[in-house]
């Protein structure tokens, strides 16, 4: 049996995390939603490494959560907000960690 590489494993989970926003997006009907998951990705590690792991997801649901409610009140763009919220996050946990 054949052992994949290190890059093919990396892709085959890139591939399935992308399989499975797309068919989130798609049951929460919001389907052509900017998502930028190595953003959102990297924000959880810095969380996870920074605050305590389960900061990780709460982390990014209240980034998500504040992202959605400057989008869906016109005060950005869906990209923009997102971009804005995943920077807040981030500079909140750089600024606990001194």
């Amino acid at each position: 049996m054949e052992q994949s590489s290190p890059q093919q494993q990396a892709e085959d989970q890139q591939e399935i995390l992308d399989n499975w926003c797309k068919e989130l997006l798609a049951k929460f009907e919001i389907s052509g939603t900017p998502l930028d998951s190595a953003a959102i990705l990297g924000l959880a590690g810095r969380a996870a490494h920074g605050i305590v792991r389960p900061a990780a997801p709460l982390t990014t649901f209240i980034a998500g959560f504040a992202a959605g409610l400057a989008a869906g009140s016109g005060q950005a763009s869906d990209e923009l907000a997102l971009r804005s919220a995943i920077e807040t996050a981030r500079e909140a946990v750089a600024a606990r960690n001194g």
